[in-house]
Parts: structure tokens; C-alpha cells; sequence
């Protein structure tokens, strides 16, 4: 990849940082309206996204209309939009007003998987609002891990880590998470981890992924055998009738030590998670960019 310049690195967060502050001062109204134009841009600023969408929804959904997938993929864009203004509303997102933006279901299964005393990783994934599940699960229950990689921008990242943080989060490099993650258990933490990403095949196993095969990092099951930690999926998803989110935890998935096969297991309960709410899901990511030896390319 060729390197950045420092112009292209100023400018870029210079455009960043006056959406964010616009939302971000903007009453909550017209705050989700600019989100939702912000979010519109995108989508007609850079069509493969769109075009990524397209090939994604007709891989894993090749029942379903042109129709619908084109309301799927509105349905994306919009849920980006809800999610830049949250993101933008952090600085005054507090444990005093956190119930407006979010409430929890499922909590019970958290608090199990704290009880047995071994760590908790959550496995969650781009659906919903990921950035406001983990800052409000901070205020709402305890501060927690969680891995992230560093943005291609350097002052970009530097403004979303400053912002992640404020609610009393960890952040942990997934350049060099292992160790950390580890420690983290140790002291029975719980940890997010993204779990709905495209891999390269030396670091990950094909499972069934909407009935593709679907190249999945195994670090994390690896992690969950060798710590005895809890595993969760966890998912922050819109509610259109409270207009809110809501932060859904889910039964422990059965950890057995064979990496692939509880990898997949993970995989299958992020799938049901997205099926339920397919128009929340970041379908522009690769997500079946890596395929088995001899299959052509989706893109």
C-alpha cells in the first residue's frame, strides 16, 4: 500500500472532525438528519460500496429480489447514519442519560458469565451500532477490553480512540492483542472482539457463513479453549419504536477446543444475530473476499 501523505492525512481529518463537531452540537433531531445525509453522501461518493452490498447480498441471499436487497442496502446506509450520531454524541453520552440511547435485554447472560470468575469475551460483529455497545456497556455495567485495529489515518484514529475511550474503556491494539487479552481474563475483564471480518486464509479456517464458506480469523476461539473464559455474542441493534438501541446479549456459545469447530459455532451465532436485523449489517465489507483454493472471486 503506498504511504500516506501528511496533506492527505490533515485534510481528511480536518473533514472529519467538522462532521463530527456538527452532529456533535447539533439538538439530537437534526443531529440523526445531518447523520443520515453524511451517510447518503458516502454511499454516492464511493459506489463499490454499494456495488460490494450488491455482490454480499446476492452471495448469501440469492432467493431474495433486486427489491429487496436495495432496501436492504438503504437500510445500511441509514443505520450508519444513527451510528455516526451516536458516535458524535459520546463526549456528552453519561451514566445520567445513557437510557436514552440504549437499554440492555439479556443481561442475565452477562451475569452468569461473570460469576464463573474466568473472563468474558464478547463476540459481536458490524451490526447495529458496535461503537455504542461497548461505550454504553461501560456506563451501564463496567468498563471493559476492547480490540481495535488503528485506522489507515493516523489524526483520524487519534480523534475515534480519544472518543472511545471517555466512557473508561480499554483499548487494545489488534496489532498485538494476545498477551493483553489474556491478562485482561485473567482478572475475569470482559473483552470485545469483532468477529464478522474477512481474513487471509494463514490466519483463519473456512466455516459456513449463510451457507458460503466464510474464511474466520480462529485466534479468538483459540483464546476462549485456552483461558476458560465465557464466550457471548453481544449486539447493539436499532429499535425504530423506542428509537433506540438496544443491547442484546445472547447464551454462551459451547466452547469444545477444536478451533475450527468452535469458530463456526461463533460464525452461526453472529449469522442468526444478522438475519434478524439483515438491514444492519455492514454488507459493503469484503466479507467472503478470501476463497477456497479454486473458487473465483465474488467482487
Amino acid at each position: 500500500m503506498a504511504e500516506r501523505s501528511a496533506f492527505r492525512n490533515r485534510f481528511e481529518a480536518a473533514v472529519a472532525r467538522s462532521l463530527l463537531l456538527s452532529m456533535e452540537v447539533a439538538p439530537r433531531g437534526l443531529s440523526e438528519s445531518l447523520g443520515k445525509l453524511y451517510a447518503r453522501i458516502l454511499d454516492r461518493a464511493i459506489p463499490r460500496l454499494r456495488r460490494t452490498a450488491h455482490a454480499n447480498l446476492a452471495f448469501a441471499y440469492p432467493d431474495r429480489s433486486e427489491a429487496w436487497r436495495e432496501r436492504t442496502i438503504d437500510g445500511i446506509f441509514a443505520s450508519i447514519g444513527r451510528m455516526l450520531c451516536a458516535f458524535a454524541k459520546f463526549p456528552h453520552i453519561d451514566k445520567s442519560n445513557v437510557g436514552d440511547w440504549i437499554r440492555y435485554e439479556g443481561f442475565e447472560h452477562y451475569e452468569a458469565a461473570m460469576a464463573r470468575g474466568k473472563g468474558l469475551l464478547f463476540a459481536t460483529a458490524h451490526l447495529g451500532n458496535w461503537e455504542l455497545s461497548a461505550f454504553s456497556h461501560a456506563l451501564m455495567a463496567a468498563p471493559m477490553n476492547v480490540v481495535v485495529r488503528p485506522l489507515d489515518n493516523p489524526i483520524i484514529d487519534g480523534v475515534v480512540e480519544e472518543r472511545r475511550s471517555l466512557s473508561g474503556n480499554t483499548l487494545l491494539s489488534k496489532r498485538d492483542f494476545a498477551r493483553s487479552i489474556l491478562q485482561a481474563l485473567r482478572k475475569n475483564q470482559a473483552v470485545g472482539i469483532l468477529m464478522d471480518q474477512n481474513t487471509a486464509a494463514d490466519n483463519g479456517a473456512f466455516v459456513p457463513f449463510f451457507g458460503k464458506l466464510a474464511c474466520t480469523n480462529t485466534t479468538f476461539a483459540k483464546l476462549a479453549a485456552r483461558s476458560g473464559a465465557a464466550v457471548i455474542p453481544g449486539f447493539a441493534v436499532w429499535n425504530a419504536t423506542e428509537r433506540r438501541y438496544v443491547l442484546k446479549f445472547y447464551p454462551a456459545v459451547e466452547i469444545t477446543g477444536d478451533e475450527t469447530e468452535d469458530t463456526a459455532r461463533i460464525a452461526a451465532s453472529i449469522e442468526r444475530a444478522i438475519r434478524a436485523y439483515p438491514d444492519q449489517w455492514l454488507w459493503i465489507h469484503r466479507r467472503w473476499k478470501t476463497r477456497p483454493e479454486g473458487e473465483p472471486s465474488i467482487y
